[in-house]
């Protein structure tokens, strides 16, 4: 099992979400290879609407990619992106601002938005698991998290299902 981030406005994640698909990179189906049935992707929007000046800086989704290969639609004539399907997780927004001193693909300079130009990037099960905490955390109707683990031999758990809960085995 590995961790994404995939890269979208606000508002493009929201559509995604209604239609339970990822896109990427403008709908090129070259990154969507890369991931795997059961992975992890976290999506960050650098703003929430697309062309926008607004800063939002935020981590807006958490999802699975689900066991299908990339596909490719028809929105209009002439383009012709290529998906993923996701199974994707209630979570709230929540912005990048307070986790960048933590999060290690982020680095400590003034650069720390340089790797989210590439559309897509892995990231390690620590920063994952950081950002899903503050993602799903104190979400009205989810439990509080006592603390966070992944178990990458249990692939068959829902996302993160593999959190361990106050009052709950794990």
């Amino acid at each position: 099992m590995r961790h994404w981030i995939a890269v979208a406005s606000a508002e493009h994640v929201e559509r995604g979400k209604s239609l339970g698909i990822m896109q990427v990179c403008h709908g090129k189906a070259a990154p969507l290879r890369q991931i795997s049935p059961g992975d992890r992707v976290i999506y960050y929007s650098p703003v929430s609407r697309f062309g926008g000046k607004d800063r939002l800086q935020a981590f807006t989704a958490i999802g699975t990619v689900v066991d299908t290969m990339p596909y490719q639609v028809e929105m209009s004539e002439g383009f012709r992106p290529w998906r993923r399907d996701v199974q994707w997780q209630a979570a709230r927004e929540t912005s990048i601002r307070p986790l960048l001193g933590r999060l290690s693909f982020a680095g400590n300079g003034a650069n720390w938005g340089y790797r989210f130009r590439f559309g897509l990037f892995e990231i390690d099960d620590e920063d994952a698991a950081l950002i899903a905490t503050e993602m799903i955390a104190n979400f009205p109707g989810q439990a509080q998290l006592a603390r966070h683990e992944f178990h990458a031999d249990r692939p068959d758990l829902p996302l993160f299902a593999c959190l361990t809960y106050e009052g709950s085995s794990g």
